[in-house]
């Protein structure tokens, strides 16, 4: 089970000044090449004794502040990212021979922008933020639909559904950012960006290293 990856490389000198630059760079081409859901996303999180938790999450926004997603916040990643807001999100772009690896540290972000997003989202996906209280047990499967049924009866189609005051997004302000490109031999090319300046300042500030495939 081993796969010969692409011999185009990625130097320096083909690189964004920032992170979120060659991330939009990268993200285009993923979408471009017709891979599925190239916002997929592998979140890792850590509660205040450092055990860590991983999970498969859509990456819905993102620009020079940082990359957001919505959960419900009394979900385990919700809590963990309370206690410990350092966080770490993996885009597993296996079928371009590519990665991004993003480490930085999460907050919520704000009210307003919560909402402006959940009224885009489809009914029954907001219907589904509102019956599930995610990671909590749940009697049966028949349970959840039940919730959802009642839901649905309370608000039909067409009817506006309030944003849940206990679901919202985080944004991952990036402290680092990785950029794997696959190569012959397992010889790949890792260039990382580490910021050095003011987060308010996303455009400065960021040195690249090169790391040892």
């Amino acid at each position: 089970m081993r796969a010969r990856y692409r011999a185009v490389g990625l130097s320096e000198a083909d690189l964004a000044p920032d992170p979120y630059g060659q991330f939009a760079l990268w993200f285009a081409e993923a979408a471009a090449s017709g891979l599925h859901e190239p916002n997929a996303m592998i979140v890792s999180t850590a509660d205040a004794d450092g055990r860590p938790s991983s999970r498969t999450v859509l990456l819905k926004q993102y620009d020079e502040r940082g990359f957001v997603f919505f959960t419900n916040y009394g979900s385990r990643k919700g809590r963990q990212l309370d206690a410990n807001p350092w966080t770490s999100l993996l885009f597993p772009w296996h079928p371009v021979a590519r990665q991004v690896i993003v480490s930085g540290t999460a907050e919520r972000i704000g009210r307003d922008e919560t909402v402006a997003y959940f009224r885009t989202r489809p009914h029954g996906s907001q219907l589904g933020a509102w019956s599930s209280e995610q990671s909590s047990t749940v009697a049966s499967r028949e349970e959840l639909d039940r919730l959802y049924a009642e839901l649905a009866d309370r608000y039909p189609e067409g009817e506006d559904v309030p944003a849940p005051p206990g679901w919202g997004g985080f944004r991952v302000s990036a402290e680092s950012v990785e950029f794997w490109q696959g190569r012959e031999n397992r010889l790949h090319d890792r260039l990382r960006y580490v910021r050095t300046g003011d987060r308010d300042a996303p455009s400065d500030g960021w040195t690249v290293e090169r790391l040892c495939p």
